[in-house]
């Protein structure tokens, strides 16, 4: 038995894939209890016999979709200071007063709204948001600054 928080990277109707937001391993589930991709579930996994290389989701505590999307309100002046003091391609994490972390990432100017098409698509959004136990992804840019936070 494997308890933990998985995010869904894959489903049809007769089965799902889940990643374990902990440790990475990922697991087939032998059916598909109604899950979608990129959903989170919180539960109890155990292995099928006889080979023990597929799963069932024995215990589903809580299922729940992480809310990603980008805001019209910039980045805040906290996230342009962090910004305007790294380079290219850095990315600073920080927490936020409560729940949650705030990560600034820096892009080229030409480049912001692309880099926040990627942070929109990206399932690894989904899973860290799954990890940090947040519902809400929220991603605010302006000229090569990406805000990306991560709220309950």
């Amino acid at each position: 038995m494997k308890e933990g928080t998985f995010v869904v990277t894959e489903a049809d109707e007769e089965t799902a894939v889940v990643r374990d937001v902990a440790d990475g391993q990922i697991h087939t589930l032998a059916s598909n209890p109604d899950l979608t991709v990129e959903e989170v579930v919180e539960g109890t996994l155990e292995a099928q016999p006889p080979m023990e290389v597929t799963y069932e989701l024995v215990e589903l505590d809580r299922q729940y979709a992480v809310e990603v999307g980008r805001s019209d309100e910039p980045p805040t002046q906290m996230a342009r200071d962090l910004a305007a003091e790294q380079a290219a391609g850095e990315v600073t994490t920080r927490e936020r007063a409560g729940t949650g972390e705030v990560h600034v990432l820096t892009v080229p100017a030409e480049d912001t709204d692309s880099a926040v098409g990627d942070v929109l698509d990206d399932i690894a959004t989904v899973e860290r948001a799954a990890r940090l136990g947040v519902e809400r992804v929220e991603v605010r840019a302006d000229d090569g600054a990406v805000s990306v936070r991560y709220l309950p």
